[in-house]
C-alpha cells in the first residue's frame, strides 16, 4: 500500500499510528525505514537492510541478504518518503514481495511506486468548515488541529464566538494542511487570529503573481513556509538555509561549526537555534545521548532552495564535509579507549551525516581525497557497527576516484583490506593487502606497510594458511609492539595469532598472548576487542578441556558484544558455545543454537567466514550431537533454534530465555 499525498499533508504521521494499531498483528513486528534524505539510490537497498537491523557481511548483492531475512517473517515494512527514489524504491518492493508473497509493506510518497499489487491511498488535507454544510465550526478537524496547535504555543488560547469565525476562514485559507496549520499556530505568539489572516491574505496575494504555474494547495503550502520564513530574524532565515545540508538529525555543535563564520557568529547560534525550535522550524529530540535537532523534510527542502539562491550551497556543504571528517578523525583516535560505547553510539546516529558528507566529496572536483580519509577514518564503524557492505561500496568507489599512489590512498586499502576479510572474501582482502604494500613502499608509507602484513595474515588465516598467517601476524605485532595505536593492527593481530596457534596444538603460548591482550584492553578500556580475545581464549579453554571455563569466557564476551551491533562476532561466540554444550552434554541446547546459527549466517554473511578451522569444528560439532541423541531429536532441537533471531540465542546461549522447551 502506498500512502500519497503532498509535502506536508501528514503522511509518514499516518502511517506510524497505522502501525501503533496494527503492531500486534504482525508476529515478527513493525519496521521503519526513513529514505527522505538519502540522496543515492543505489543506496536504498543498504538503508532498509540497516534499519531492519540486518548486518549482512557477505558480498552478496543487497537484495539477496534482504529477501533472505523477509523470506519466512510475518511483519510490516514501512518505507518513508520513496518519491525521490521511486526506480530503486519499487525494484526492491517487487523483490520483497517475490521472496515473501505475505510481507506487508506500507510506503509513504508525493507518487504512486506503480508496481503490480499496489494499493494508492491517497491522504487528502484536512476537511476545512463549509465542505460540510451540517457540521459545526467548532467540531471541524482543521479548526480542531488549529485549536489544539494554538493551544501549545498559548496557554489560555479559547476557541470561542468571538474568533471561530477567523480561525474557521484561516483554515480555508490554508486548504486544511496540517502543516501549514501548525505553522500558522506559532504566529499567535506575536499576533491575534485576524492579524494573522490579514496577513495571510496579502501574502496569496503576492504568491499568486509569482507561481502561477504551482498546483494551488502547493501554493497554499508554500505560502504557510515562506510565511513562517517571514516570522524569522535575517539571521534565524540564513541559519535555516545552512541547515538544510544536514541528513537526519544533528548537534548542537555541529550547527555551530558548519553554519558559523562572519555573518553568524558560533556563539549566537545556541539563540538561533532556540528561536528556530520556537517557530516549529527545528524538531528537538532527547534522550541519554542528549540533545539533536531536526528539520522538518518539507521545510528542509525549503531551506535548500534559498540556500542555493544565496550561493552558498557548495561552501556549506564542503564545511558540512569538514565536521564530519574531524569527527571521524576523532572518533578513530578514541576508539580503543573508554568512551568507546559513546564512540559506537554517537557514529551509528551519524550515519545518515557520513553519507551524505561521503557523497559530496565523491560528485565534487577537487574533494574526493578527503572521501578517502574520511572513510578510512571510520574503519571501524564499517567493522564493528555493522556497515561493512556499506564501507566496501565506497572505499571501492573512493579509490577508483583516487587512482594515484599516496598515504592516503594506502591506508584506505588496508581499511578495505580489513572489510573485506569480515566478509569471509579472503581473496579480495589478500589482493588489497598486497597491493597497500606495494604502494606504500612507492610512497614511503611505513606504517601502512606493517598493516599491509598485518592484513595479509588476516587472509591467511581465514584461507587456512596457518604458516603463512603465523609469519605475518608475527611481524605485524613484532613492528606493532611500541605503538601507542592499539586497533586495528596490535591487538587483532594478536587475537588472531591465538586463534593460528589453538589450531597448531600451542595451546599455552596462544593462552599467554590472549592474557596479555586482556590485560592491555582491561587497562585503555577497549571493550569491542576484548570481546574477541574472550572468544578467543575460550576456544584455548576448551582445547585444554576447562569446559566451565571456557562457558565462563565465551559468555563474558557475549554480553559485551550486546554493546555493539556486532553480529558477526556474535555469530562465531555462538559457533563456539554450541561446542562448550555439547562437551558439557547439552546436546539439546547445542543443537537449538546450531540451528538459530544455521538460519542468521543465511542473513548475516558467509558462515564461519569460509575460515576452515572454523569449519571443521562446526560440521564436527554436529556430527558429535547426531550421534547423541539421533536424528530425530537433532532435528527438532534444530528447527526449533532456527526460529530465534541473533537476540533470542544470544539469550538462549546466556541461559536468560524464557522458552517452551528445557535446556
Amino acid at each position: 500500500m502506498t500512502v500519497t499525498g503532498i509535502g506536508g499533508v501528514g503522511k509518514s504521521r499516518t502511517v506510524l499510528r497505522l502501525a501503533h494499531q496494527v503492531r500486534g498483528q504482525y508476529a515478527d513486528g513493525v519496521w521503519f525505514a526513513d529514505l527522505a534524505r538519502l540522496q543515492d539510490a543505489g543506496m536504498v537497498k543498504q538503508t532498509i537492510a540497516s534499519s531492519l537491523g540486518i548486518a549482512d557481511n557477505s558480498s552478496r548483492a543487497p537484495s539477496e541478504s534482504l529477501s533472505e531475512w523477509v523470506a519466512e517473517r510475518d511483519m510490516l515494512l514501512i518505507l518513508d518518503t520513496c518519491e525521490h527514489l521511486i526506480q530503486g524504491c519499487a525494484e526492491l518492493v517487487e523483490e520483497l514481495l517475490e521472496a515473501n508473497p505475505n510481507l506487508r509493506i506500507l510506503a509513504t510518497s508525493r507518487q504512486s511506486l506503480h508496481v503490480p499489487y499496489e494499493h494508492v491511498v491517497p491522504v487528502p488535507p484536512l476537511q476545512v468548515p463549509g465542505d460540510d454544510p451540517t457540521e459545526s465550526l467548532f467540531t471541524n478537524e482543521s479548526v480542531q488541529l488549529f485549536a489544539s496547535r494554538a493551544g501549545a504555543v498559548v496557554p489560555d488560547f479559547v476557541l470561542d464566538e468571538n474568533n471561530i469565525g477567523s480561525v474557521a476562514e484561516l483554515c480555508r485559507r490554508l486548504d486544511g494542511i496540517p502543516l501549514a496549520i501548525e505553522l500558522a499556530a506559532v504566529r499567535l505568539r506575536a499576533l491575534s487570529v485576524d492579524q494573522i489572516l490579514a496577513l495571510l491574505t496579502d501574502r496569496f496575494s503576492l504568491l499568486a503573481g509569482a507561481s502561477r504555474t504551482a498546483l494551488p494547495r502547493h501554493q497554499t503550502l508554500r505560502a504557510a513556509i515562506g510565511w513562517s520564513h517571514e516570522l524569522c530574524a535575517p539571521e534565524e532565515r540564513l541559519l535555516w538555509a545552512r541547515l538544510s545540508v544536514f541528513a537526519g538529525d544533528f548537534e548542537l555543535d555541529a550547527a555551530r561549526f558548519v553554519c558559523s563564520d562572519a555573518r553568524l557568529r558560533s556563539e549566537d547560534i545556541t539563540d538561533l537555534v532556540s528561536g528556530l525550535v520556537e517557530k516549529s522550524v527545528l524538531l528537538i529530540a532527547s534522550n541519554h545521548a542528549g540533545v539533536r535537532y531536526k528539520l522538518i523534510d518539507t521545510l528542509a527542502e525549503y531551506g535548500a532552495e534559498w540556500l542555493d539562491k544565496l550561493g552558498e550551497t557548495e561552501t556549506i556543504r564542503h564545511r558540512h564535509l569538514e565536521y564530519y571528517l574531524s569527527l571521524a578523525e576523532r572518533s578513530e583516535d578514541a576508539w580503543s579507549g573508554p568512551r568507546q560505547i559513546y564512540w559506537f553510539v554517537r557514529m551509528r546516529q551519524e550515519h545518515d551525516n557520513v553519507r551524505v558528507a561521503l557523497e559530496h566529496a565523491l560528485h565534487s572536483p577537487g574533494e574526493s581525497l578527503l572521501a578517502l580519509k574520511l572513510l578510512s577514518s571510520l574503519w571501524f564503524m564499517w567493522v564493528c557497527c555493522g556497515f561493512v557492505r556499506e564501507g566496501r561500496a565506497y572505499l571501492e568507489r573512493a579509490l577508483q576516484a583516487n587512482p594515484t599512489p599516496s598515504k592516503e590512498r594506502c591506508k584506505a586499502l588496508w581499511v578495505l583490506s580489513y572489510v573485506r576479510s569480515a566478509q569471509g572474501d579472503s581473496a579480495g582482502a589478500q589482493e588489497a593487502a598486497e597491493l597497500c604494500s606495494t604502494e606504500a613502499v612507492r610512497v614511503g608509507d611505513s606504517r601502512a606497510v606493517i598493516l599491509a602484513s598485518k592484513m595479509q595474515g588476516t587472509a591467511a588465516l581465514l584461507q587456512g594458511d596457518l604458516q603463512k598467517a603465523s609469519a605475518l601476524l608475527g611481524v605485524a605485532i613484532e613492528f606493532n609492539t611500541d605503538n601507542k595505536e592499539l586497533n586495528p593492527g596490535l591487538l587483532p593481530a594478536i587475537v588472531e595469532l591465538s586463534l593460528v596457534l589453538s589450531a597448531q596444538g600451542e595451546l599455552m603460548e596462544a593462552e599467554s598472548l590472549l592474557r596479555d591482550c586482556l590485560t592491555v584492553c582491561h587497562e585503555r578500556g577497549e571493550l569491542w576487542l576484548s570481546s574477541y580475545a574472550l572468544w578467543a581464549l575460550c576456544i584455548v579453554q576448551l582445547g585444554s578441556g576447562r569446559v566451565e571455563e571456557s562457558l565462563n569466557s565465551a559468555q563474558e564476551g557475549l554480553r559485551i558484544k550486546r554493546h555493539f551491533h556486532d553480529t558477526l562476532g556474535t555469530l562465531l561466540v555462538l559457533e563456539t558455545m554450541a561446542r562448550i554444550y555439547t562437551a558439557m552434554s547439552r546436546i539439546e541446547l547445542a543443537a537449538r543454537l546450531l540451528g538459530a546459527l544455521h538460519q542468521n549466517w543465511k542473513s548475516s554473511g558467509l558462515p564461519m567466514l569460509g575460515a576452515p578451522f572454523l569449519t571443521s569444528d562446526h560440521e564436527r560439532c554436529v556430527k558429535e550431537c547426531l550421534r547423541a541423541i539421533g536424528e530425530d531429536a537433532y532435528k527438532q532441537a534444530f528447527e526449533e533454534g532456527a526460529r530465534l533471531d541473533i537476540d533470542e540465542a544470544s539469550a538462549l546461549a546466556l541461559g536468560e530465555l524464557d522458552a517452551p522447551f528445557s535446556a
